[in-house]
This record gives structure tokens, sequence and C-alpha cells, in this order.
């Protein structure tokens, strides 16, 4: 099975699940899908790449992702 590198779920969304479903893996599709590029790619396209906005999906959530890349 895969999965993403990283995921959001809002947060009501998730207090909806039972207890038994958020200790598996959730019956539900993420409000927010991230995915790393691997090690053969060449890394980001441009300077709009650096930095994740969630924007209306989950507001307040930004990553700066510099250290990611230059890694």
């Amino acid at each position: 099975m895969l999965s993403p590198a990283a995921a959001a779920v809002r947060p009501e969304r998730w207090q909806a699940l039972s207890p038994e479903e958020r200790r598996t893996r959730p019956p539900l599709c993420p409000d927010l899908v991230i995915e790393l590029a691997s090690a053969s790619d060449s890394g980001p396209s441009g300077a709009e790449a650096m930095r994740l906005e969630a924007g209306d999906v989950l507001p307040g959530l930004v990553m700066d992702l510099e250290e990611i890349w230059a890694a």
C-alpha cells in the first residue's frame, strides 16, 4: 500500500472518526496531500516550489521547503 510523504485532514473530519478508525489507516481521503520528489528528481522548477501554503484547504499551514530541497 502506498502513502504520501505527508497528509493533512481538517480537524472536524478527524474528530468525526471513531477511536478505532484513528488508530489504524483512517477511512477517508486527506484534505491535503504532499508528495516529495525522490533523490533522482532534479528538484524544484522555480522559487514558487520553495514554500507550500495550504490556502483555503487548511488556513495558516505554511511549510518552508528550502531545507528539504537542500538535503
